[in-house]
């Protein structure tokens, strides 16, 4: 996701721009889905390591959908 934010910075127009903060938005989103089903074992420190990445994907998700809205 981050690779393809770079990108995005550097994109040559905004179609590419908007194009590449999409495939953000969607790593984000494909991210937290293999987090939620990564089984942790019982381990609480892990869980809490689990839920906290969960809940930074959703933030990414979040800024990139604004990134991409603002941006078409």
């Amino acid at each position: 996701m981050g690779a393809n934010y770079i990108e995005a910075s550097d994109s040559l127009s905004q179609k590419d721009f908007v194009m590449r903060s999409k495939i953000s938005r969607k790593e984000a989103k494909e991210s937290r889905y293999w987090l939620r089903l990564l089984d942790t074992g019982g381990d609480s420190a892990l869980e809490n390591q689990r839920t906290s990445l969960i809940q930074e994907s959703t933030e990414l998700l979040n800024i990139f959908g604004a990134i991409v809205r603002k941006s078409e």
